[in-house]
């Protein structure tokens, strides 16, 4: 069997794929809160997976209510090594149109109304997120996606704002001045909480539409976001089986495996112990180490 336990954190339906074997519901507790669903683990190509429904099963919970920290603990708990976030995107590019599958390299946060780290008062950590996700893995999902008949860029900086509305038309104009390529609600704190969780992290956004601010387009509406997305979905859960099929049989450690190292600064005789607790499962590898 494979070293490899992925993570994918995404819409509800993309783990309806008759290749998953051995499959089951898993209800996981985390000291941060519910997460947005039980988790769904099995095999594909030997590759064990775990399937975390962002918004909940029906799409129950709104981007600033999703529980990333209790989410991204409880796929920590499940034994993954790595995730992956397959999530709805808008493109603030014109060469970025809808339909195709994007892998973004680096994020601008913008959210607010969101607990953003693990760590706290009484146990304080500071990690690097000056490359806030896995070049392995985002190759390696990129060129799963390829396999599965997506056209894919490989590169794109992210803007995460905090919803539920979608960007006014200056808002939109202002991100791609910025810099910006692709925008969406849930990958942040998703990436940050990865990082201090020490889970190598990718993230390909499936483009729906072009924001607003394109010219000649109609603003963004749910109902053409969520018919691209039934059109997408077969190539996602197509992008997930490659993604099994096309992985080393071996994991080789990734240096985000020990992403805490140099990061929590707190001596260990002055930690809180109630936050210390809490962080059993996100700073497991650490404190086993002393």
């Amino acid at each position: 069997m494979s070293e490899w336990t992925i993570g994918i954190i995404g819409g509800s339906g993309l783990y309806e794929m008759d290749a998953l074997e051995e499959a089951q519901w898993i209800a996981v507790d985390t000291p941060w809160g519910v997460p947005s669903d039980a988790l769904l683990a099995g095999r594909i190509h030997g590759v064990r997976l775990v399937f975390l429904p962002r918004h909940g099963r029906g799409h129950r919970i709104a981007p600033s209510q999703v529980d990333a920290r209790a989410n991204v603990d409880a796929l920590k708990r499940a034994g993954c090594t790595d995730l992956i976030a397959i999530s709805a995107v808008g493109s603030l590019r014109e060469e970025l149109a809808p339909g195709m599958f994007v892998l973004a390299d680096q994020f601008v946060d913008r959210t607010f109304a969101r607990d953003s780290s693990f760590f706290g008062p009484g146990l304080v950590a500071h990690v690097s997120m000056a490359d806030p996700v896995c070049a392995r893995l985002s190759s390696l999902a990129a060129g799963a996606a390829e396999a599965a008949g997506a056209e894919v860029a490989r590169t794109a900086t992210y803007v995460a704002i905090e919803g539920p509305q979608f960007s006014t038309r200056a808002e939109s104009e202002l991100y791609r001045a910025w810099g910006c390529d692709i925008i969406g609600m849930t990958a942040m704190p998703e990436a940050r909480l990865a990082r201090e969780a020490e889970l190598p992290y990718a993230l390909i956004g499936m483009v729906t539409d072009y924001d607003c601010w394109k010219a000649g387009e109609d603003a963004v509406e749910v109902a053409a976001i969520l018919e691209r997305l039934r059109a997408n979905a077969e190539t996602a859960r197509r992008t997930v089986i490659e993604l099994a099929r096309s992985l080393p049989p071996e994991r080789t450690p990734s240096p985000i495996d020990s992403a805490l190292d140099a990061a929590i600064i707190t001596a260990p005789d002055a930690r809180d112990p109630v936050l210390a607790a809490r962080l059993d499962a996100v700073c497991r590898r650490v404190f086993a180490n002393g």
